[in-house]
């Protein structure tokens, strides 16, 4: 059947759509309610159906004769390893520590919480808890004690799984001193502590209730999966929130699997036996999504990577890894792709390996500018996807879908809405806009499987901030615009677009023209506050390797091009030459925290800062 077809059925007719898509799963009891309204705009998928996310991908792909296939690669340039774990290895290691779980009496329903690198037993600990019927929250590594006291609080785990140490660049980060402080910050104490130790002796445990991960699981009785509903809790995820409370996303069990198989196939033209590499980290969204259980679930090999694009050892570390393991699809950040342009702008580390088995790469996290999108294609001579999806959705909203219908893409687009996902762009009042006009992104009810069904214990806030502007639909919190022919352009979140002198301006369109430069490597445009217009925009600008520049000139000719493109409206004035932009971890440009370093109002430097010495920067920079 054909996308549109496809598509049309998944929205009209969405009960027999994804009963379809359901029966491709092996439930111990498939579901009779497909979908139901519990309360008002609040859906549940598959109520009465019963399976286990473990079960699924694991023991199924086993049962099935894929028990010497591989499942897991880690590849760590950063300590020199390569390990290969086959479905029947990473069942044994799964269940070991399933039963070391179930030995400090955790069992179904209860919380885990994993702060761990990207090591193999992040992926092991994940399974393990669903193999048991456990929640687990992943909090990415990075964070600082106070962010994960502030979720240790929320989730109120009866363990906490850490290791000796993640890597940054050259250096070890010790793990244990963070979570000692977590744990002495939050009123609620977790009775156990478990550590993989990647050093013998790195860590001292001292207490009874600090556990060696590895010594445990080597004691315990193997688990068998546990039989969950499928809206059974699979995990809670955090993300941030604007009251500054994180807010723990809620992911359920039988339709996030419904959903993830069906976008491996549907999506990304991914099949069993087949490898995928997301590099992202399990910390996030993508990681949980895409480093562990879509790959899974669909029977291929999946990649778990732990290092950088750039300087592990060099920006060709993705090209090697995608010949050396034949990866067929690759799926990153636009950050990382940028962070390749600007060290090897002209390509020379790409054409040193043979990508002959490498298909296609899809982009997301944030916006892909299309002169990135450009170059990144002209370079790989193969399929550059770049697709939009969130935190609360669970898998892709937009996007091209590969193994359906192989659309065109274009340049600055997120794609085409995927099964399941009725977009639409409203104004302030709710109202649906004609083409090329940008407004808010919504999402009319119900969301498809996958998506969250709430938030954890607080369905009250779920309904401020994501149901009540405009009922009957999901705000996404994003502003763009749909073209004549239904794709899709997401522009930046709502809050970055701007008002100078009563007129609406996207940042994000700026940043598109300001990225088209020769000279520009990255750029951020954000709005500042102006006395006589309200808002007007600034751009900083981070400029390519080796390209020599007169940096008043630079900065003319990048104003005149906002101006020759948009108009004087734009009334971009001031472009500033910094040596890097600041970003989370994950790669996102911190553009809330540049407006209020411009504006000269008090700021909290966020806990997902990559390097807050370059706030510095960009103050000096401001002031000279």
């Amino acid at each position: 059947m054909k996308y549109k077809d496809l598509y049309q059925n998944s929205i009209n007719d969405k009960s027999s759509f994804w009963k379809e898509q359901a029966a491709l799963l092996d439930w111990f009891q498939f579901p009779t309610n497909i979908i139901t309204e519990t309360e008002e705009n609040i859906y549940s998928w598959y109520a009465d159906g019963i399976t286990n996310m473990s079960y699924l991908c694991l023991d199924y792909h086993i049962k099935n004769g894929r028990g010497d296939q591989f499942a897991l690669i880690y590849d760590s340039p950063v300590t020199n390893t390569i390990k290969k774990y086959t479905y029947n290895q990473l069942l044994q290691e799964v269940e070991a520590f399933a039963g070391a779980l179930k030995n400090l009496d955790i069992h179904k329903g209860d919380t885990v919480v994993i702060y761990l690198p990207m090591i193999p037993e992040a992926a092991i600990a994940m399974l393990a808890c669903a193999r048991i019927g456990a929640i687990h929250s992943v909090v990415f590594g990075g964070f600082a004690p106070h962010e994960l006291a502030l979720r240790i609080e929320d989730a109120l785990p009866k363990a906490i799984i850490s290791a000796s140490y993640g890597i940054e660049g050259a250096k070890k980060i010790p793990y244990k001193p963070l979570v000692d402080r977590a744990i002495e910050e939050s009123e609620f104490k977790p009775p156990y502590k478990i550590y993989v130790q990647r050093e013998e002796n790195f860590d001292t445990l001292n207490h009874q209730d600090e556990l060696d991960f590895h010594q445990i699981s080597k004691n315990a009785t193997p688990a068998k999966y546990t039989p969950v509903d499928s809206t059974h809790p699979l995990y809670i995820l955090y993300t941030s929130g604007t009251t500054g409370k994180p807010k723990g996303i809620v992911r359920d069990t039988g339709g996030y699997a419904t959903a993830l198989k069906f976008s491996m196939g549907a999506i990304y033209d991914i099949h069993a036996g087949e490898v995928f590499w997301a590099a992202s980290d399990v910390g996030w969204v993508v990681g949980h999504s895409y480093i562990v259980y879509g790959p899974l679930l669909q029977g291929c090999t999946t990649i778990l990577f732990e290092g950088k694009p750039i300087g592990t050892p060099d920006a060709g570390v993705f090209w090697r890894i995608i010949e050396e393991h034949k990866v067929k699809t690759l799926f990153t950040a636009p950050t990382a792709i940028r962070a390749i342009k600007k060290e090897d702008p002209e390509g020379e580390l790409y054409k040193k390996y043979d990508l002959s088995h490498f298909n296609s790469l899809f982009l997301a996290g944030e916006r892909c500018d299309p002169p990135t999108y450009h170059w990144v294609k002209e370079l790989i001579n193969r399929p550059v996807v770049d697709h939009w999806w969130q935190t609360e959705s669970g898998w892709p909203m937009l996007g091209i879908p590969m193994g359906i219908e192989q659309y065109p893409t274009k340049a600055g687009s997120a794609g085409l809405p995927i099964c399941g996902f009725d977009i639409q762009i409203l104004d302030e009042e709710g109202l649906p806009h004609e083409p090329n006009k940008e407004g808010i992104v919504v999402v009319k009810l119900p969301l498809p499987p996958g998506c969250l069904p709430t938030l954890w214990k607080n369905t009250p806030r779920y309904k401020k901030e994501y149901l009540n502007a405009f009922p009957g639909y999901y705000l996404t919190g994003d502003g763009g615009y749909k073209d004549a022919e239904g794709y899709t352009f997401i522009m930046g979140r709502i809050d970055d677009v701007i008002n100078v002198s009563g007129h609406r301006l996207s940042t994000g369109e700026m940043e598109e023209i300001v990225a088209g430069h020769s000279a520009v490597a990255e750029c951020a445009v954000v709005g500042i506050a102006d006395e006589l217009r309200g808002q007007r925009p600034i751009g900083f600008i981070v400029v390519k390797n080796g390209i020599s520049f007169e940096n008043q000139a630079l900065e003319n000719e990048i104003i005149q091009l906002v101006r020759d493109q948009i108009g004087a409206i734009a009334f971009l004035k001031n472009v500033y030459i910094v040596k890097r932009l600041p970003k989370t971890r994950s790669g996102k440009i911190l553009r809330k925290t540049m407006r209020a370093i411009a504006d000269g109002i008090p700021f909290t430097i966020p806990s997902t800062i990559d390097d807050p010495t370059i706030l510095d920067e960009i103050k000096e920079t401001l002031n000279s």
